[in-house]
Parts: C-alpha cells; sequence; structure tokens
C-alpha cells in the first residue's frame, strides 16, 4: 500500500459509496424541468442506471457518471475499482464504453504518489475495456472522491432498460451481494484478509463479458446493483414495468464473510437508509434471518446485473421471477 494513511480513513461516517437517499430522489426530480426531445430514448424517469440518445436509426449514445469516496485502501485498486463502477451503467444498458471523462476531487495535503496511483488503477481498468480517458476534473475536497463519467455506443433498436420486464421471465444475478458491509467490516477492523480478496476481486471485475455474453440474448429488463442495494434495483425494474418480482432470499449468491459481518453490525448507513426507504414496498412470505435480510438492502459497488428474461441465462444463477403485479412490487420468498 503506497498511502502513509489509509485511504478510508478520510471516508465520513455513512459508508464510501452511499449515494443520496432515493426517498430524496423521488421528492425532488419530479419537479425538475426536462427539456423535450424526441432523440432521447432513455432519460431519468424511470431510474434507468443512464441515459440514451439517438444520433441516427442505427447509433445513439449512451451517457452515465459515478464517483464515490475509497472502500479498499490501496490507492491503485481504489482507482479501478472506481472505473469498474462507472463503466458498469453502460453495460446494464447494452452498449458498449467508448470514451470516459474522470471526476478527481482530492486533499491539498496528500500524498502525490498516491493521487498518481488512482489515476493509473482507474487508466488501466479504463485500458481493459477499451474506452478512452479524454480528461476529467478536479477540485480540493477534505474527502477523496473519485470516479468517471463514461459515454458509449448502443444500437437503439437494443436497449436494456427497467421497463420491459415480463410475467413469466426468470430473474437472474451475475455477482454476488456484500461488498458493502465487507467495506465497513474494513473499517471497523474485522474484515478477514481472505473475504477482503474476494470483495475486492469482484469489484474488479467489469460486467463486459456478461454484457457480452448476453449480445444474443432477449432481455426484457436489466439493471447493475449497485448503492441502492438488491431490493433498491429490483424495485426499480418492478415499478418501471408495472409487475412483482419474487426473489428467493436462499438463492441469492452472497459474498464469503458477508453474513458474519452483517450479523456482527458491520452495516453502511446505505445499507439502513436503503432499507427505510425501500422495505414499505417488501412483501416477506416467511420470517429471514436477520443478518439475510439486511444484506438484500447492502450497497454494492461495481456490483452484478440483475437480468429478467424468458430465456436461460447459464453463465448466472436464478434468483426469482417475475409475476403479475401484486400487491407490492417485491415479494421474497
Amino acid at each position: 500500500m503506497l498511502a502513509t494513511t489509509k485511504l478510508t480513513a478520510r471516508v465520513k461516517a455513512g459508508g464510501c459509496a452511499a449515494k443520496l437517499s432515493p426517498k430524496i430522489l423521488d421528492q425532488v426530480l419530479p419537479r425538475v424541468p426536462r427539456l423535450r426531445n424526441e432523440n432521447v430514448l432513455v432519460g431519468f424517469d424511470t431510474s434507468d442506471d443512464a441515459g440514451v440518445y439517438r444520433l441516427s436509426e442505427a447509433l445513439a449514445l449512451v451517457q452515465t457518471v459515478d464517483f464515490f469516496t475509497p472502500m479498499v485502501d490501496d490507492p491503485f485498486t481504489f482507482g479501478a475499482i472506481a472505473a469498474a463502477n462507472a463503466l458498469s451503467d453502460v453495460y446494464a444498458m447494452g452498449g458498449r464504453p467508448a470514451t470516459s471523462l474522470s471526476v478527481l476531487c482530492w486533499p491539498g495535503d496528500r500524498d502525490l504518489e498516491d493521487l498518481e496511483a488512482v489515476l493509473r488503477g482507474g487508466a488501466a481498468k479504463m485500458e481493459e475495456a477499451g474506452c478512452v480517458i479524454l480528461g476529467g476534473h478536479s477540485v480540493r475536497d477534505d474527502e477523496i472522491k473519485f470516479g468517471f463519467s463514461v459515454t458509449g455506443t448502443i444500437d437503439p433498436s437494443r436497449i436494456w432498460t427497467n421497463q420491459g420486464a415480463q410475467p413469466g421471465d426468470t430473474l437472474y444475478f451475475t455477482k454476488r451481494i456484500g461488498t458493502g458491509v465487507i467495506s465497513t467490516a474494513l473499517k471497523q477492523g474485522i474484515a478477514r484478509e481472505t473475504d477482503l480478496d474476494s470483495a475486492i476481486s469482484q469489484m474488479l471485475t467489469l460486467n463486459k463479458a456478461a454484457a457480452e455474453a448476453l449480445s444474443g440474448t432477449v432481455i426484457h429488463a436489466c439493471t447493475d446493483v449497485t448503492g441502492f442495494g438488491l431490493i433498491g434495483h429490483a424495485r426499480e425494474i418492478a415499478m418501471a414495468s408495472r409487475v412483482t418480482l419474487e426473489i428467493e432470499a436462499d438463492a441469492i449468491p452472497l459474498l464469503p464473510g458477508a453474513l458474519d459481518y452483517a450479523a456482527a453490525g458491520a452495516q453502511p448507513g446505505g445499507l439502513k437508509n436503503n432499507r427505510e426507504f425501500a422495505e414499505s414496498c417488501v412483501q416477506y412470505t416467511r420470517d429471514l434471518d436477520e443478518a439475510l435480510g439486511a444484506l438484500l438492502f447492502d450497497p454494492q459497488t461495481s456490483g452484478g446485473l440483475l437480468i429478467a428474461t424468458a430465456e436461460p441465462v447459464p453463465f448466472a444463477p436464478a434468483i426469482g421471477r417475475v409475476i403479475e403485479r401484486a400487491e407490492k412490487p417485491i415479494r421474497i420468498l
């Protein structure tokens, strides 16, 4: 580790990648004026992962931005995870990343070797994705924050959104849950090295291979599970598609140690915010272990793709199904 003090030491209480509460966004976004444009194929109305703007009948741009505070202590690794997380939104829409701009907040008294390592980590992951960094913007800030705005290309006739899930679809999930509680366990000094290594390896894994493997599949709805947790992002699909998602709690793949850390109280502020907002949308059909119930709301970093399709997805476990709209948008089995 290059840092003389841990990167996570400057992270404020509430979690490393906690997003602004969806409760706040739901109150404010409807009042934001919209510039109507027939070429806007996907905007922010349905809480999709990225926006899509049509350039021609055969080509559209897909655009997103994501940045956050450190969830690991190694600067290079943090930079690479931040890049993988930002790229994920483009893959979740079915697009191909093309260019990016970095977003950086950095303390004026921080070691420049750490800064260089963060930037190199981000650049390495962008190179792996075949995405060119064109530049960026930086400001001085007491708290480190880093990420990217990413622009990709997409076929306007093959956009994956939150809106198309259909009764009879199977739900597949391509990664494991638990990065939020494991990152919190790291800050609390209770994370086992092997568990942390597993979480880091997953956060560093691009969703590129999964998206490419799905290119020949008819996807009815897709999102990447990130800061709002599994339930928060499943809720977005259910609400936009006007269906109910049945999720089998015991089928959800978990990172090693995640249950232990959740049971030990290593629950980030983002998890609690997600639960406070989204649990009212959930119908439980049985009593759940408290730690497993908490993990349903755990904010993820560079999380997996949640997919609704009628076709088999052999490389990902099935975690539920889509049914006609029931009493609540989410049912936990």
